[in-house]
């Protein structure tokens, strides 16, 4: 999955809200959808008690409305005018708590997933959107490629929750493979896990071998502070 390059296919459903709400400030649909992130973790933790599984149902409902703020403010920014650095740095430091907050809220319920791979999924995640912000830092292009994306992680992190439910209503929440018992969120951190991390090293080979296109003779290595 790499959904982040299909951006364009979705202005049909953000265009004509953007366009009403052009005079809003964007980083206020930004706030917005951080704090639908935060209420989205809460519920996906709270969901692993007993008896509150269908606050999976909402935790689903929550990661596509969050999702939808987070791709709404850039469109209003920009039709707007009112894009520019300060609001893409903002967005990038909002996506990475809003990741933190979904993601923990699953990775901290016991009953969803073993804590280790909650912190493994958590690193791939953190560090595959790093690898895309660092790669234009240091002034190659933005990195959108990869196996994961954040908008594959909010499709996945709205399917697997339904998934999960669904199941669990037909007794097969839980299965055995090779031994050891997972669900089907499990799988979900799973997928983060492995292919997050995969995702990561992938851009971190891209940018090199752009970085070598652009300074074919090599670069001065910036010295840390």
């Amino acid at each position: 999955m790499v959904l982040d390059g299909q951006r364009a296919r979705v202005d049909f459903a953000l265009t004509p809200v953007a366009r009403k709400l052009i005079n809003v400030n964007p980083n206020t649909i930004s706030w917005i959808g951080l704090i639908l992130a935060f209420l989205c973790g809460l519920i996906f933790y709270l969901s692993g008690t007993e008896g509150r599984e269908w606050l999976l149902l909402v935790g689903a409902l929550m990661t596509i409305v969050s999702g939808y703020f987070d791709a709404l403010d850039g469109k209003v920014a920009k039709l707007s005018g009112k894009a520019g650095p300060k609001g893409d740095y903002l967005d990038h430091v909002f996506d990475r708590y809003a990741d933190v907050f979904m993601i923990g809220g699953v990775a901290f319920c016991a009953t969803w997933c073993d804590p280790y791979l909650g912190m493994l999924a958590l690193v791939g995640t953190l560090l595959t959107s790093y690898m895309g912000t660092q790669a234009q830092a240091i002034g190659a292009p933005r990195l959108y490629a990869g196996l994961l994306g954040r908008a594959d992680r909010v499709v996945l992190s709205t399917l697997f929750p339904i998934i999960q439910y669904v199941m669990m209503q037909f007794g097969y929440g839980w299965f055995d493979v090779f031994g050891i018992e997972i669900c089907w969120m499990e799988i979900m951190m799973l997928w983060f896990a492995v292919v997050g991390n995969l995702t990561a090293i992938q851009r971190a080979i891209i940018t090199w071998r752009n970085l070598g296109k652009m300074y074919p003779e090599g670069g001065e290595r910036k010295e840390e502070e």
